[in-house]
């Protein structure tokens, strides 16, 4: 005789499988909004660097999500420099992702983003993640904290630093201002909160029939 299978606990949630430098943004949008139907696991924050290795480490963590029995997850990462690759692991699975360029474009507004794209070519843009892991995010992986006289190097091209705060945190505004001192560039503050995500988590669940 065999006995059916007992439904996966997973069943009826869904899983954002997102990329770990938006996890607290995805954590706030889930709490503010009450999403309790929605689990979140991240990608390692460094793979920004490495955005070559994004849909290679996407197909595995979706294969690995739909062996533990999640039939629904959505990927909480936008291009993020992979040139369409990404949305090859997505079609592949049957997956969507968040719609955008990049994290930048999602939180002032894919629309907004589009306005200010050609004045912003030479702007280094910092978000409330990056400027609580500044220092080890950028300063010691690029040395700087050791050889300052590598920022023109790696700064050189850049005009201004873009602070697109997703907080109201005066703490986190002194490191972007700060950053901008320390690179020699101009400054400029922007107050976007979580932008388009808080609309693609909430319309992203549909249950499984």
């Amino acid at each position: 005789m065999t006995y059916p299978h007992p439904p996966s606990p997973h069943a009826h949630r869904m899983l954002v499988i997102g990329c770990g430098m938006i996890a607290r943004e995805i954590l706030a949008v889930k709490q503010q909004l009450g999403l309790d139907h929605l689990d979140l696991t991240c990608l390692p924050a460094e793979l920004h660097y490495y955005p070559d290795r994004i849909p290679a480490a996407m197909d595995k963590a979706i294969e690995k999500a739909r062996a533990d029995g999640y039939q629904d997850i959505f990927v909480g990462y936008a291009d993020c420099g992979t040139g369409g690759l990404l949305d090859k692991i997505c079609a592949k699975h049957g997956v969507e992702r968040l719609a955008g360029p990049h994290c930048f474009a999602l939180y002032q507004g894919l629309a907004a983003f589009d306005t200010v794209a050609e004045d912003d070519m030479m702007a280094f843009y910092m978000t409330d993640f990056l400027c609580r892991h500044f220092e080890t995010f950028f300063l010691k992986p690029l040395g700087l904290d050791r050889h300052p006289e590598l920022i023109k190097d790696f700064f050189g091209n850049y005009e201004k630093v873009v602070y697109l705060a997703q907080t109201d945190d005066p703490a986190l505004d002194r490191v972007a201002e700060r950053a901008a001192q320390m690179l020699g560039l101009a400054y400029e503050r922007r107050a976007t909160g979580y932008g388009e995500l808080p609309q693609a988590l909430a319309t992203a669940y549909s249950p499984a029939g």
